[in-house]
């Protein structure tokens, strides 16, 4: 064998045992029920982290940043779904692995797992063998195409009331037609309707409500652009009662009619919009 090729399997042997083992971040308040998934877990070459709740859970996954996390939903104080959102935006997180592992199994429940963040859920009664086999898949499926990320490095990481409000924002941005209550808004990232608006105010200045009624009429002004879409069924999208009082905080916010706007912007004279306007 030359010098060259020794040297080259070498370091490709040297490299492989080098190799950091994959960390794995359990995230369960009652590991009990997960005990005999955990002795699979350790029986692997890997490392495995626990939190015992989703506080906790969320400062360990941003300080040891895991390459999977397997989290439960029903947990004091915060739900497993509220930590997804806030891992899913914080930028050293957001593309980590997240599988639910939960007795809370309807088809909501599921649905919702999935729709915010996780990349499968699997019923705590399934045989713990199953857990160990998609965990592996989704192992294998990360370190083989590892999903760009857009995180640099050198930049701040956000802060907690940081995050917290940038979640909101992207929850009030995807509900402008349905807004949850305040109190919802707030139990969707794990937190309560003051410290939510403390957030709001030391952040942007503004309360809850008032970044609500902006984001409708920000998304108003661009449907009234980019479409041909009546006022009314503007109005219906971005939450408005009625084409009347969308007219209203339009005009106010705007200083001038919808109708006038899209005339101004498109040059397009709208008869049904200016009708109901």
């Amino acid at each position: 064998m030359d010098d060259g090729r020794y040297e080259r399997q070498a370091a490709t042997a040297e490299g492989a045992a080098s190799a950091e083992p994959p960390h794995i971040l359990l995230i369960d308040d009652v590991p009990e029920d997960i005990r005999a998934t955990l002795v699979l877990l350790k029986a692997q070459p890997w490392r495995i982290s626990l939190a015992s709740d989703a506080h906790q859970g969320y400062q360990r996954a941003l300080a040891l940043r895991p390459d999977l996390i397997v989290l439960d939903v029903h947990m004091p104080q915060m739900n497993g779904f509220s930590l997804c959102r806030l891992l899913r935006e914080a930028p050293s997180t957001r593309q980590i692995p997240i599988l639910f592992l939960s007795s809370a199994n309807s088809s909501i429940e599921r649905l919702e797992g999935l729709t915010v963040g996780g990349v499968d859920y699997i019923p705590k009664s399934c045989a713990p063998e199953e857990v160990l086999a998609r965990i592996k898949i989704h192992l294998q499926l990360t370190w083989r195409a590892p999903p760009p990320s857009q995180h640099n490095p050198a930049d701040p990481e956000p802060q907690g009331d940081e995050i917290v409000l940038r979640v909101v924002m992207r929850l009030i941005d995807e509900h402008l037609d349905d807004m949850p209550s305040l109190v919802q808004l707030a139990q969707k990232v794990g937190t309560h309707e003051k410290r939510l608006s403390r957030i709001f105010r030391e952040h942007l200045g503004l309360t809850v409500f008032a970044y609500i009624r902006d984001a409708r009429l920000r998304r108003g002004q661009a449907l009234l652009s980019e479409s041909a879409l009546s006022v009314q069924d503007v109005a219906d999208l971005v939450g408005f009662r009625n084409a009347c009082n969308f007219t209203t905080a339009f005009r106010q916010r705007i200083g001038m009619t919808p109708s006038q706007f899209r005339q101004q912007t498109l040059g397009v004279a709208d008869a049904e919009s200016a009708g109901h306007a």
